[in-house]
């Protein structure tokens, strides 16, 4: 189950903490100072005073609020009146209000910032939390006042309160309530290891990661990238410990994008390979140990669940409910996207060998450039023509904010006297067309060693009517920062990633809800990408693009031309990009369809992997996964195990609702309004796909837009 106020699915066990913690010591024993995390911060909204939180008082914090915790737990269990929602269910919401405040931050760093001192209080605090979580999801007198409440007020509660008691009940039971005593103790250790093993994950492939860089003797090297990307593997080597002039940091993704501009065939092969085998031992980081560890653990899980697979638990809960839902629905769009694939590798081959001669074998570190090249040369289009175009700064404000105030009618004012953890991060006051202040949104957009790859949202603070706070909400991204003195420029990739975070931030910053558990971001995995690949669909329309695509030196406009170039090659061989997200998908569903008898061994993972994608027919050297299995963290360091998929699913659903503001108007404040009543402020209180229906008029969507709006 969820721990309450955590934002991390934890398992489950038992530590009883004797100490307060209400106070840090000083050297000598004295008590020196006030944790700040024990008091609710001063600052406006209840913003995190990171000018006085230090990193040694995270742990003494999160062992006061399990304290705590535990206690409210206690008073429940211990009420001799009749089981109510009141005294039982909305005990239970707003128990261990301390402890989600301070996970909610210190999870942000383990994340974002996650120093060597961090990475080590992490280590003390998983196996905490995970005892917390065990002894309540195992607490038999608990489970035993919240089924009495299930039991005799289901049928008459109404809206939120039963949906609530509904969530809080079923958790309960999926997270092994209803278990014999055996099974239960078999649980809780399982969940304990998964912890543990999760949190190795997250440290091994973040420095598996860093130490992939690939070191670059010769400014002659990086023949065919821009002079700003130049001074970017300059600044990069010097950050990373000079080990020679320049440097190629690798990102989280198998492909780099950097490899689409490389004249040096063998360093693109060389970055190729850094990327692929940055953890699978050719390198000296493995994580095949864990992984098979935790698929071992998942299956048996599920087992004990009484289910076949892991990927039949998971997907219980989900829109698509079942492993042959989910592969149906992949198939079609294999069905569709393979020979598309094949004529586009072709067709790129057979171009570079007018250069390369006609024995030039194809390698997948060539493709993104010599797709380039064809780009160029059949669409008089580059990227390096537009990048200057695409300042952050100007993407996020011009862009991002300003669809959000077109849309949804809401401002944002930077806020320079609130503390962020990072000197690079920025805060605004966001209000609403009426002037109240309805959230704080934090970004944090640049690289650094100790940030975890990848880009994603989250929250300090949930919004909740019950406790009258606003969402305090926060994205984050790994976008290379300039040298001083020159603008950082983004990809067109990295402007829709943008785009697409802050269509999560909107999901809780719009928010409207009674309860912590239900609002926000807390729906089913395959419905929480749908509102962050709608808010894609801003980043391209006309009057959008035209706000924020400025000359970071000039600020003149893209010219027509330029931008009609670049909006008409956004599909330009696009089948590469679902095909390696369709290949990621079918890997994390291959590991998770697996009863426990069959989960290969850590020797037999990569063999595994082959076979896997080779028996859905999209084993393909041209288009690998996303993710390979050994860095695959979504899977395996978050939460969509058995769930990646919900990224092509959730996209059917954004371009059908997409396709319903062009229909009624795409920047109307009252289309965006609806969508806000329907769905955005909604959170989890009601039936997801009702939802869908209540705002499109649709019953069912439809996958086929999917192909169509990827030009397939």
């Amino acid at each position: 189950m969820t721990i309450r106020k955590t934002l991390f699915t934890l398992g489950l066990a038992s530590v009883m903490l004797q100490s307060t913690a209400r106070d840090v010591a000083g050297m000598d024993g004295t008590n020196t100072r006030k944790n700040p995390l024990l008091e609710q911060s001063k600052l406006p909204f209840g913003a995190p005073d990171f000018r006085k939180i230090k990193n040694a008082d995270y742990l003494p914090a999160i062992e006061e609020g399990i304290r705590q915790q535990r206690e409210a737990i206690d008073r429940i269990v211990k009420n001799g009146e009749t089981p109510t929602f009141q005294n039982t269910i909305l005990a239970y919401e707003e128990s261990g209000l301390l402890l989600d405040r301070v996970t909610s931050i210190f999870f942000c760093l383990t994340s974002a910032d996650k120093t060597p001192e961090i990475a080590e209080t992490e280590k003390k605090v998983m196996p905490l939390l995970t005892s917390l979580g065990n002894d309540i999801s195992f607490n038999k007198q608990l489970f035993q006042r919240i089924k009495y409440v299930y039991d005799h007020e289901h049928a008459t509660l109404k809206g939120e309160d039963k949906k609530l008691l509904e969530e809080i009940y079923k958790g309960f039971v999926r997270s092994g309530a209803l278990l014999d005593e055996a099974k239960m103790a078999r649980m809780k250790a399982v969940n304990l290891r998964i912890s543990d093993l999760q949190q190795q994950w997250g440290t091994m492939l973040q420095q598996a990661t860093n130490a992939a860089v690939v070191w670059v003797d010769k400014r002659e090297e990086l023949s065919g990238l821009s002079e700003a990307d130049i001074a970017q593997c300059k600044k990069d080597a010097e950050s990373r410990g000079g080990k020679a002039p320049y440097c190629i940091v690798i990102v989280n993704t198998t492909q780099q994008a950097i490899l689409t501009n490389l004249d040096n065939r063998d360093l693109r092969r060389r970055v190729f390979e850094a990327s692929v085998h940055r953890a699978d031992g050719t390198r000296g980081f493995n994580t095949f140990d864990i992984v098979a560890e935790i698929a071992r653990l998942r299956a048996e899980k599920a087992q004990l669940m009484g289910f076949k697979t892991y990927a039949d638990y998971s997907l219980e809960k989900t829109m698509a409910k079942t492993p042959e839902e989910v592969y149906s629905f992949l198939n079609q769009l294999i069905e569709a996207y393979t020979p598309k694939a094949e004529a586009e590798t072709a067709a790129i081959e057979q171009y570079a060998r007018r250069t390369m001669g006609a024995d030039f074998q194809l390698e997948p570190y060539d493709r993104f450039y010599y797709s380039a090249k064809m780009k160029k040369e059949q669409l008089q289009f580059s990227e390096d023509d537009v990048k200057v175009y695409f300042n952050v700064d100007s993407v996020q404000q011009n862009g991002v904010f300003y669809a959000a105030n077109r849309v949804y009618g809401l401002t944002f004012k930077q806020r320079k006297d609130i503390p962020t953890y990072h000197p690079d991060m920025k805060v605004f006051e966001v209000k609403d067309r009426n002037g109240r202040t309805i959230a704080l949104f934090y970004s944090d957009f640049f690289r650094r060693p100790t940030k975890r790859g990848g880009a994603w949202m989250s929250a300090f603070q949930k919004q909740s009517r019950q406790r009258n706070q606003i969402p305090l909400i926060y994205n984050v991204c790994n976008n290379a920062k300039a040298p001083d003195g020159q603008p950082s420029l983004l990809s067109w990739d990295e402007v829709t990633t943008m785009f697409h975070e802050f269509g999560h931030a909107l999901h809780g910053i719009l928010s409207d809800c009674q309860y912590n558990t239900l609002s926000g971001t807390a729906v089913a995995r395959d419905f929480v990408e749908m509102p962050s690949q709608f808010n894609e669909s801003f980043a391209s329309i006309p009057e959008v693009f035209d706000h924020y695509a400025r000359h970071a030196t000039t600020g003149q406009r893209m010219p027509a031309d330029l931008k009609a170039k670049m909006l008409g090659s956004i599909n330009f061989h696009s089948a590469y990009a679902l095909g390696e997200n369709l290949a990621a998908t079918c890997l994390d569903m291959a590991w998770h369809v697996l009863p426990l008898s069959q989960v290969p061994t850590a020797q037999e993972a990569q063999q595994f992997e082959r076979e896997a994608l080779r028996h859905v027919h999209l084993l393909n050297r041209q288009i690998p996964p996303r993710y390979s299995t050994s860095y695959f963290n979504h899977v395996w360091g978050s939460g969509y195990a058995a769930g990646y998929y919900s990224y092509l699913w959730t996209e059917v659903l954004a371009v059908n609702i997409a396709n319903c503001f062009a229909e009624r108007g795409a920047l109307k404040p009252e289309v965006g309004q609806d969508l806000r009543d329907k769905i955005l402020g909604r959170g989890n209180t009601r039936d997801l796909m009702q939802m869908f229906t209540d705002f499109t008029g649709m019953k069912q969507p439809d996958a086929t837009a999917l192909l169509k709006a990827r030009g397939l």
